[in-house]
């Protein structure tokens, strides 16, 4: 910042910001402490209404691709649970690259030191407020989706990757590893063999791939559901609500 808005210059505020701030003088805690300019950046969705309906219709996607999978379908519902848990970000941010989803963020303003006092005793007792994205996460996960779109994936190289991600039997209390670990091999199998014909040129296009999907198991979950998904469920447990939707999908849509 050119200014620590914090520790102006001008004398009046000084003045009225230690009048304000007596209780915080007595003893400050390390956060109120800490400069507002030093904070992280916020952001949210320029396009909210757009982008959550766009990422609504990934999700779903996402969650048919699973369903309709006989071997999935086989596998134990505590399984298909846990699979659910651990892979959905990865498989739902591989399908925003696959729908060329894009979407801009705007920076959230800080609030300002007096606003923060003013309104420091009514907030206790309250529910804490939503966090929200930083600036440097959404431009790290916007990266790892323009590395993706470089690519050029065709659909066989998603369906088959998606195979790869969601049969992870690295995942602790499956009780179906073995055959989870079999089907992933299955699933990088079909994709090398793939990409043999697509790209007979390109021998490390399969490890490229793998490393890059890497990066995406990379981006945490509490992220995407509060960028793409918070300003729709609210509080809701996002796990809960997709498993809700996986039993109730049939054919792809959602059960009445």
């Amino acid at each position: 910042c050119e200014r620590c808005q914090c520790h102006g210059e001008d004398k009046s505020t000084a003045i009225l910001y230690s009048l304000l701030s007596q209780k915080l003088q007595q003893g400050p805690s390390p956060a109120q402490q800490r400069c507002l300019c030093h904070q992280p950046r916020t952001v949210c969705l320029r396009n909210p209404r757009l982008t959550c309906q766009a990422a609504s219709n990934v999700l779903v996607k996402t969650l048919s691709f699973m369903k309709n999978l006989p071997s999935f379908h086989l596998l134990p519902r505590e399984d298909q649970l846990l699979l659910l848990d651990s892979c959905w970000v990865p498989l739902f941010l591989l399908g925003l690259v696959q729908e060329v989803v894009t979407f801009e963020v705007m920076e959230i303003p800080a609030p300002s030191m007096l606003k923060k006092i003013l309104l420091d005793g009514q907030s206790k007792g309250q529910e804490p407020e939503r966090t929200q994205p930083t600036l440097a996460a959404v431009q790290r996960l916007q990266c790892c989706l323009s590395t993706f779109w470089s690519l050029d994936l065709s659909p066989k190289e998603y369906a088959y990757l998606k195979g790869a991600i969601l049969f992870n039997p690295d995942i602790p209390g499956l009780r179906a590893s073995l055959y989870i670990q079999s089907l992933q091999q299955e699933a990088q199998r079909a994709l090398r063999e793939v990409l043999q014909p697509l790209h007979p040129e390109d021998q490390g296009r399969f490890a490229r791939i793998l490393l890059l999907s890497s990066t995406l198991k990379s981006i945490p979950p509490a992220l995407i559901t509060d960028l793409f998904f918070r300003p729709v469920i609210g509080n809701a447990d996002i796990l809960e609500l997709m498993a809700e939707m996986l039993y109730e999908m049939s054919g792809g849509q959602l059960a009445p």
